[in-house]
């Protein structure tokens, strides 16, 4: 509502949010060292969260950066999206990722100078995919579901940024910047349908800034970012629980 103040409400709820919200979850004694774990936390916004990266960062234990992921995800600050697996057993020992719930925070704690700029930077493509997998979450909330959410990642690399049960079936969706989508970008789809195969939909899902939905080949379509949050909340809707 008001640009010119976000960055002083920003820094007020930060400030609150650890020295209030926090310390009623869990007893930290050092909200500064905490502090410091928020700001590189958010630096690995949409990225695989590896506990002993942060450890050696900050000098604690990674027992501790898992707490504290812990205390981030209690107050819905943040999400761990699970990696997919056939088994379920590795789907919960293995790496998740990690999303702030808000990009405005995102951005005030990595220090973007402003919106174009963030979107411009190197974080335009994480915030983007933030932003959708968070719009899923909420989503499956809204709807008094537990999101049933995952990713995906082969052996060398590729990955399918997000992939969604509907009707006990994997939609996967391909997140990108991109204004101009084309065939390369479902790749990593096409490689997961190959590796999935019944239990995925074969219709994969690009959301990008293109500004109206197209074919894309082998059956996949391109939709605005936009257009993610009602086309997903529907097909939740009709689907069966």
């Amino acid at each position: 509502m008001h640009p010119d103040r976000r960055d002083i409400w920003l820094r007020s709820y930060v400030s609150t949010y650890i020295e209030r919200d926090v310390r009623q979850i869990r007893n930290i004694p050092d909200l500064g060292v905490f502090n410091q774990f928020l700001n590189l936390a958010a630096a690995r916004h949409s990225q695989q969260f590896h506990p002993a990266d942060l450890s050696r960062e900050l000098g604690i234990t990674q027992p501790t950066v898992k707490s504290w992921g812990g205390v981030l995800e209690a107050s819905y600050v943040a999400h761990f999206l699970p990696p997919w697996f056939r088994s379920y057993g590795k789907r919960v020992v293995k790496t998740p990722k990690f999303y702030f719930y808000d990009a405005a925070l995102v951005n005030l704690l990595t220090r973007q100078p402003d919106a174009g700029s963030a979107l411009a930077g190197p974080m335009g493509g994480p915030l983007l995919e933030g932003w959708v997998v968070t719009e899923a979450v909420k989503a499956f909330m809204s709807l008094g579901r537990k999101p049933d959410l995952y990713f995906w990642r082969s052996h060398d690399g590729l990955e399918v940024d997000l992939l969604i049960v509907i009707d006990s079936k994997l939609q996967p969706v391909e997140i990108k910047l991109t204004a101009t989508p084309g065939a390369g970008h479902g790749q990593p789809i096409n490689r997961f349908l190959a590796v999935a195969g019944d239990e995925a939909s074969k219709q994969g899902i690009l959301v990008c800034r293109t500004e109206t939905e197209r074919a894309l080949p082998n059956g996949h379509v391109a939709m605005p970012w936009q257009s993610f949050p009602d086309w997903l909340r529907k097909r939740l809707s009709k689907a069966v629980v």
